[in-house]
């Protein structure tokens, strides 16, 4: 019988992503975990894998709270091919209503249109923020104030993997629900 989609994320997040060991955060926090997911979402199945698994959860949180979101994006560059795994998932399912896609950069460009936002986004869009990894939901939030800052609409917030550190907690303080794709718990069973 063939594996399915979420075992096999699993199993490839847990091949090709995650680390134990000791480890310095961007946080600036030790670690005895480190979880890399850009060499499994920039991984072409893993991609394929991430915008199945990531659109089939957006999709059910969104009928499920009877939302309507029209783009999906965050911060540049761990969010970048899951937001775009997902956007194509969604127009493949749904050709006349998909999610558009969008990146936020870390800092506005200063030449040309001087964006902080670049592709498909709208002020007023109903927006799926996204993240690769949650810890303590810093990159996450940043991401959040640029995308309000620029008059879109956070629905919640998509993340690969929830390390379970209190990035939920924090995104949940500030009003944002999360839906994690995978926590520490799901990949290391502690």
């Amino acid at each position: 019988m063939p594996e399915d989609t979420r075992e096999e994320l699993k199993r490839l997040l847990l091949d090709k992503s995650v680390r134990t060991g000791d480890f310095t955060l961007a946080s600036g926090k030790k670690s005895d975990l480190y979880v890399d997911c850009r060499v499994t979402s920039f991984d072409s199945r893993g991609a394929h894998l991430i915008g199945e698994e990531g659109w089939g959860a957006v999709r059910e949180k969104l009928a499920s709270d009877g939302l309507r979101a029209a783009a999906i994006g965050g911060m540049t560059l761990g969010a970048d091919p899951i937001a775009l795994a997902i956007g194509m998932e969604s127009a493949r399912q749904q050709p006349d209503d998909f999610l558009q896609v969008f990146t936020v950069r870390k800092e506005a460009k200063q030449y040309g249109a001087t964006r902080r936002i670049e592709g498909n986004f709208s002020p007023g869009d109903p927006i799926v923020v996204v993240d690769d990894v949650i810890t303590t939901g810093g990159s996450t939030l940043k991401a959040i104030d640029a995308i309000e800052a620029e008059g879109g609409k956070v629905l919640f917030a998509f993340v690969l993997v929830d390390r379970e550190e209190g990035g939920r907690q924090a995104l949940e303080e500030r009003g944002v629900d999360v839906l994690s794709l995978f926590t520490r718990t799901d990949l290391l069973g502690s």
